[in-house]
């Protein structure tokens, strides 16, 4: 099993030829995301989560929520042949075992709209790891790995603090990181390494292109 975070929100699953990626959007640098992948799992709308540049680079088939679809569609109607529209429940074969966990975006401003958001609790070969997209959304079993929010317009640094803890995964391993500093990141990075290792839990942010 190979986990690999690539810029901000994206992350890279391999495990027994399966090439899973999940939300390479505007904020992912790297233009070989998604090359080679067998699945791309998309949470919402936001540009941060998809691209079409990046949907183009590969011939995979697009797993995602009727929103992102749609917005895909509107895009990029040479993609519609390939999206495939997920609802929240479902269990999906994409090469590994997928769970779609949860309905909606976390509250950016009560002025804003509300978005829709899908999570996904991945099986891989036994190990379980779970990406929220942009929602505190607690999948209802205790992943192995969190891949866990700590930067965004929506999220306090205690809430990231309590989303960790109440999830429960062993392993926290940093994504959404693209809005702070690297003296954010630090001072973030010690308030986990604080209070999660009290329960034994442990953080880390790796660089992107680097594995778990």
């Amino acid at each position: 099993m190979r986990i690999t975070k690539l810029g901000h929100a994206c992350v890279r699953l391999e495990v027994d030829g399966a090439v899973v990626v999940v939300d390479p959007g505007a904020f992912t640098p790297e233009a070989d995301a998604t090359d080679g992948a067998t699945a791309v799992l998309l949470t919402h709308e936001h540009p941060d989560h998809w691209s079409v540049d990046h949907l183009r680079r590969t011939d995979a088939p697009v797993h995602t929520i009727r929103a992102v679809a749609d917005a895909v569609v509107a895009a990029a109607p040479d993609l519609a042949e390939r999206l495939r529209v997920v609802e929240p429940g479902e269990k999906l074969d994409v090469g590994v075992p997928v769970t779609v966990v949860g309905e909606k975006h976390a509250v950016i401003h009560p002025e804003l709209p509300h978005f829709d958001n899908s999570g996904y609790l991945l099986d891989l070969d036994g190990t379980t790891v779970f990406h929220p997209g942009d929602a505190l959304t607690v999948p209802g079993v205790r992943p192995d790995v969190l891949l866990l929010p700590v930067s965004a317009p929506w999220l306090k640094l205690s809430e990231c603090i309590d989303y960790a803890r109440e999830v429960g995964a062993p392993r926290n391993v940093a994504i959404h990181d693209a809005i702070y500093s690297e003296v954010g990141h630090q001072v973030a990075g010690g308030m986990l390494d604080r209070f999660l290792g009290a329960r034994d839990q442990t953080y880390t942010r790796l660089e992107p292109g680097t594995d778990a």
